[in-house]
């Protein structure tokens, strides 16, 4: 048996309705009340003729046949709401990078043909810009905040909408082959939409597989039977992102409450240590060093009982080498996981580092499903394989990029009679069944015939305890092609020249890949949830800072 993510979360809440499920700010939501409310949301969008119109059976992998409602939304409870009352409506929701101009947020809205969209009132004046170009965008429902604007023409209001419809389910039957709708970062090129079976993320990273034995869940009563756990959430990282969300589903499938921080439009280090003690959390995800040296320079300023925490995840982006650290300095009893998976692949990989075992990076353990491919993808590696191959998975994978084609036969190739998904990340399967991992294929520099991977450059520059953040990419170069160039940002009141940041690069890599020209910068440019913007750092790099 298959399971649709709106449907499991009814189960669970028919089993412990009391139970808390949900805090935000003033708010402490049980399953019943999230329930009701995500009831009602759903009855609003199957009031307006949203929902889904062709089954699966009768699309190809690029293909949708739903009605599609745009997240555009800081992190709360309405997000996971909006998520979850879109499931139960057979609509599609999707996520939307809040700090999109005009332009993009356009093509965004275009590219994804929303029909339906949620969003935060200070969203409002820049989505009143565009609206007129986008005839299918029929429903608005406007949340309000601290902006204080007016609705949009047409627009209604979240909770007065909420408060008008019925909590009764609405009359539909969700689907195991409804659509998750992930679009990715746009960091590297234009965001694509990536489209899952809800039965497929359920179990690729939604927690859908039993804590106990790994094996999949094969019941709705299997699922809520199995939530027993009562370890505190807090997904620090924006929900727009599908790290922030996917462990917020992750804690929810196995019973545990999710809290979201108080300061939301950007990252408070005081805020997230302040929620940590108050909530007495056991679970912090962030996202790499963008969020981990702040939380860390935080602690050394104040003075918190942590306590309760266990585990801090990192998803989306690795931490580094030193300040894995100096954190474990700090918190010695937390475990520090690096969690690598993708939009196009789910969960993939993990790390971890404790106190005992010390710290390092870019080696993981793979999870089931993930492999390396050859380099041709013409077939599995086996361990200990010369030169590097493509991280890949099989399994529970996407069906494809929303209207796409092309680009989804490239990423989902079949080999053997097998559908793999292959996001673009090079690796080796090393003898021990290890897998090393050098990076994105796309931002890989071609310097001189040699491949240098940005991440590995990255890692090794961030050894210098000088520096607090850096991205590094490749600029056209007449002797090489391209050449390697590291945007650098020091710590606050660190002094470091170019040439001691090398020397201490050069001690982990060849010096082949030690970047021709380091740029110092006031601030390095990242997206929302921490991810590096390479597009931001060519343009940097071709014009010298």
């Amino acid at each position: 048996m298959e399971l649709n993510i709106g449907l499991v979360h009814e189960a669970i809440a028919a089993t412990v309705p009391d139970r808390e499920c949900l805090v935000f700010r003033d708010r402490r939501l049980t399953w019943a009340q999230v329930t009701d409310r995500t009831r009602r949301l759903a009855n609003v969008l199957h009031g307006a003729g949203l929902g889904c119109h062709t089954e699966r059976a009768h699309l190809a992998g690029h293909e949708s046949g739903q009605d599609h409602l745009a997240l555009y939304l800081h992190n709360g409870n309405e997000y996971l709401e909006g998520m979850l009352g879109a499931y139960q409506a057979r609509v599609a929701p999707f996520n939307v990078n809040y700090r999109y101009v005009a332009e993009e947020l356009r093509y965004l809205l275009a590219d994804a043909r929303a029909t339906a969209i949620l969003y935060h009132a200070a969203f409002a004046p820049l989505l009143a810009e565009i609206r007129a170009d986008l005839p299918e965008l029929r429903v608005l429902i406007q949340v309000a905040d601290e902006s204080g604007h007016a609705l949009l023409p047409g627009a209604v209001d979240y909770e007065s909408a909420l408060a008008a419809a019925s909590a009764e389910p609405p009359p539909v039957t969700p689907s195991p082959d409804d659509l998750y709708i992930l679009y990715t970062g746009g960091t590297t090129g234009m965001p694509k939409g990536v489209l899952w079976r809800q039965a497929d993320i359920f179990v690729a990273a939604l927690g859908g597989t039993d804590a106990a034995t790994g094996g999949e869940h094969e019941s709705y009563e299997a699922v809520a039977a199995a939530a027993t756990n009562g370890m505190v959430f807090l997904p620090a990282a924006p929900f727009m992102h599908g790290a922030g969300h996917w462990i917020a589903f992750s804690a929810w499938h196995r019973g545990n409450p999710v809290v979201v921080q108080s300061v939301t439009t950007r990252l408070d280090p005081a805020d997230v240590w302040s929620t940590v003690e108050r909530e007495g959390v056991g679970f912090l995800q962030i996202v790499g060093d963008a969020f981990g040296r702040p939380l860390l320079d935080e602690l050394t300023r104040g003075h918190y009982d942590l306590s309760s925490l266990s585990v801090i995840l990192s998803g989306g982006a690795p931490l580094s080498v030193r300040l894995k650290e100096e954190l474990l300095e700090h918190l010695p009893a937390v475990m520090l996981v690096d969690g690598v998976g993708s939009s196009e692949a789910g969960g993939q990989m993990s790390h971890v580092s404790t106190k005992a075992s010390g710290a390092s990076t870019g080696t993981f353990s793979p999870g089931a499903g993930s492999l390396v491919l050859d380099e041709a993808l013409t077939g599995v590696l086996e361990p200990g394989h010369e030169g590097l191959g493509w991280l890949a998975k099989t399994g529970r994978i996407p069906l494809g990029y929303l209207g796409d084609p092309d680009k989804t036969a490239r990423t989902f190739p079949t080999v053997d009679g097998v559908r793999y998904s292959v996001p673009g990340d090079r690796a080796r399967l090393r003898a021990d069944g290890i897998v090393e991992l050098h990076g994105r294929d796309s931002v890989t520099v071609n310097s001189g015939g040699e491949k240098i991977f940005a991440e590995e450059v990255e890692a090794a520059i961030m050894r210098h305890p000088a520096v607090y953040d850096t991205v590094v990419c490749g600029r056209p170069s007449e002797q090489w092609g391209q050449e390697v160039v590291a945007l650098v940002r020091l710590q606050d009141g660190a002094t470091a020249t170019a040439e001691e940041i090398r020397a201490e690069a050069e001690r982990h890599l060849a010096r082949y890949k030690l970047p021709k020209e380091i740029v110092f910068l006031d601030e390095i440019v990242r997206s929302p949830a921490g991810k590096a913007d390479y597009r931001w750092a060519k343009e940097i790099a071709a014009s010298g800072g």
